[in-house]
C-alpha cells in the first residue's frame, strides 16, 4: 500500500486527517506513533472543530518543519505547500473544503489527506532526493 492510501486507511480506522498524515510519515520522522497521534489530536475538523485550516495541511506543514527546519527556516516551503494544497483542493479552510456555507464540497477529506501526503513527499524529494 502506498503512503497516500496508508494515510487514508489510518483516517478511516484510527485517527483524524492530521493524525493520518503524521502517521504516514512516522518512519521519516522517527517518532513514536503515540507521539504523532497526540500531536495531531487537536487538528481534526479544521483545527479543533473550528473549521479553520484543514488538519491534513497542518500536519503536512508539521512534517515539513520536523524534517527540514533543523538547518534553515521553512517559511517559503510552507507557503509553497499551502499554495499547492489550495490549488489541488480548491481551498485550505475545512469549512470551505466541505462546503459548509455553499453546499458545494470542493474536496473530500480522503482526497485532502491524499493531496497533503503527495505534496509533502514532493517537497521532501525536491529538497534532498529522499522519498
Amino acid at each position: 500500500m502506498n503512503k497516500t492510501e496508508y494515510a487514508v486507511n489510518i483516517k478511516h480506522t484510527r485517527g483524524n486527517c492530521a493524525q493520518a498524515v503524521l502517521l504516514a510519515f512516522a518512519k521519516e520522522l522517527d517518532l513514536p506513533e503515540e507521539t504523532l497521534e497526540n500531536l495531531g489530536a487537536a487538528f481534526g475538523v479544521g483545527m479543533g472543530c473550528l473549521e479553520a485550516t484543514c488538519g491534513a495541511l497542518c500536519a503536512a506543514e508539521m512534517v515539513l518543519g520536523l524534517i527540514k527546519a533543523g538547518d534553515r527556516p521553512v517559511f517559503r516551503d510552507a507557503a509553497a505547500m499551502h499554495r499547492a494544497f489550495t490549488e489541488r483542493c480548491g481551498a485550505s479552510l475545512c469549512k470551505d473544503l466541505k462546503g459548509r456555507d455553499t453546499g458545494v464540497v470542493l474536496c473530500e477529506c480522503d482526497d485532502c489527506v491524499r493531496h497533503a501526503v503527495e505534496i509533502t513527499e514532493e517537497m521532501l524529494e525536491g529538497a534532498d532526493g529522499r522519498s
